[in-house]
């Protein structure tokens, strides 16, 4: 489901910035499983992207909310992507941005990534796989999918 709300800025980072004010109008995207609430921010980096040469570049922003009483770790991630032809590309690894952070009951972990397409739009969403420390019980979270747009797509209105 989409959401037309701010997302706060990434540290350091205030509204006026350049990726502030991008950040400020795009929309969000969540996606909640049981106590566990996933939101997704996507921007398109012009700076990245090369239209001539088949490469189109976003970066995504999420935050993943404990809502829940017990510390939750995420152990790895599952993701499918597909681009605007229809090829699905299947990306699974350990942990996010080179961590398996811990988050507490009531607390949130945020961090940054990006995706890189041969065509000008396409979506992706995908699984992280956590753990109970506690308890060692383990369960899997939904990332919402969510979609890969550049301005280099035409906008086709149903």
């Amino acid at each position: 489901m989409s959401k037309n709300r701010p997302f706060p800025p990434p540290g350091g980072e205030g509204a006026e910035s350049p990726l502030g004010e991008t950040m400020d109008n795009t929309p969000c995207f969540e996606a909640t499983t049981d106590d566990v609430r996933v939101v997704v921010q996507t921007f398109w980096l012009d700076d990245q992207s090369e239209p001539d040469e088949h490469r189109y570049v976003w970066a995504y922003r999420i935050r993943i909310e404990n809502h829940g009483t017990e510390q939750i770790q995420l152990l790895r991630r599952s993701w499918r992507i597909v681009d605007g032809k229809g090829r699905i590309d299947r990306v699974e690894g350990d942990g996010v941005v080179g961590e398996q952070p811990l988050i507490d009951a009531a607390a949130s972990f945020e961090y940054m990534s990006g995706a890189a397409l041969e065509t000008p739009t396409g979506f992706m969403g995908g699984m992280y796989h956590m753990i109970r420390p506690a308890s060692r019980q383990h369960f899997d979270v939904s990332i919402p999918v969510f979609s890969l747009d550049s301005p280099h797509h035409p906008t086709v209105l149903h």
